[in-house]
């Protein structure tokens, strides 16, 4: 093209549109929840300090202007031991089997475990997709060690007979290199229009995301003693009839599900203050989300052992 001369329209065309869906992966705890929020800007999955916090696969939806990528939160891989432990490792290899991009998340504070090579092996087996090693946690961790924990990531792969097609370190805390992270996954992505309209952060339905917000204010402080005996089922969301326009109220009644009658004490507290503070913490979360005042009503349900029995876990949505 000589100077002066306008551009062709080849040369014009822009980068193409990329849309796409991306999943973490990794053991429970490894911060997959943290660093979903943290690239979608808002709370769309529930963190917690507890493994296995996640049963629902959450997307987040990450709009830019060049792409729009769709992050599908799985629950952490694990050898299960009941049922729903099975049904949850389900869950992740029927994820891995239909996204565009996988994220295998690892922290830098841990050395790489048995749980990681278990996960990287069931990776080496998806030829196709591409793969990202992110390590999570970088403000943990001095330089040094860092560097330690890269080098034994990119060895896995060698060891397991592929590539990662990038290795990242991340603190989704400390809002470094989030932004980076976003940069890399678009390129893998294929070219297509948008998935969800401006605007979605999530697909997730409403319901389900008040009650994954309820339990894990639920699980706040009670987790040393249920861990995974906690589930919360939304019976009803209706607004308030009666109010004016300007003073809308939400009205909410949610169950706690537990699996024995013993633990009922553990959740109500002493004078129903723990119950109490579930739900206080729950409410400013919930009305964050749904940007409406909401009157909360929690009641706690036994479900016996309803990790193993299939009728129960069906009712509770798993």
């Amino acid at each position: 093209m000589t100077a002066g001369t306008p551009p062709s329209p080849t040369e014009q065309r822009e980068t193409p549109h990329r849309s796409g869906f991306a999943c973490f992966v990794g053991r429970p705890n490894a911060g997959k929840s943290t660093l979903t929020n943290a690239l979608v800007g808002t709370k769309v999955a529930i963190t917690s300090n507890r493994p296995q916090t996640t049963r629902h696969t959450v997307r987040g939806i990450v709009h830019r202007p060049d792409a729009q990528l769709v992050l599908v939160d799985t629950p952490g891989l694990h050898k299960p031991r009941t049922l729903l432990g099975e049904r949850l490792n389900d869950v992740v290899r029927t994820t891995w089997a239909e996204v565009d991009v996988i994220g295998f998340c690892l922290p830098a504070d841990q050395k790489l475990g048995p749980g990681d090579r278990y996960i990287a092996t069931e990776l080496a087996g998806i030829k196709k997709t591409p793969k990202i090693a992110i390590v999570t946690k970088t403000d943990l961790v001095e330089s040094k060690q860092l560097a330690e924990q890269l080098i034994a990531i990119d060895r896995l792969g060698t060891e397991l007979g592929f590539e990662w097609a990038e290795i990242v370190p991340v603190s989704a805390v400390g809002d470094k290199q989030v932004g980076l992270l976003a940069d890399l996954l678009v390129p893998l992505l294929p070219e297509g229009p948008t998935l969800y309209p401006e605007g979605d952060l999530t697909d997730e339905p409403e319901q389900v995301m008040v009650a994954e917000l309820i339990r894990e204010a639920a699980l706040e402080g009670v987790r040393d003693e249920l861990p995974h005996s906690i589930a919360v089922v939304v019976e009803e969301m209706l607004p308030r009839e009666d109010r004016p326009a300007d003073r809308p109220l939400l009205d909410i009644h949610a169950n706690l599900y537990i699996e024995r009658p013993s633990q009922k004490g553990i959740i109500i507290g002493p004078k129903g203050r723990r119950l109490k503070e579930v739900g206080t913490k729950s409410r400013k979360h919930i009305e964050a989300l749904l940007g409406t005042p909401v009157f909360l009503d929690l009641h706690v349900k036994v479900a016996k052992d309803w990790q193993r029995d299939p009728k129960q876990l069906r009712k509770l949505g798993f």
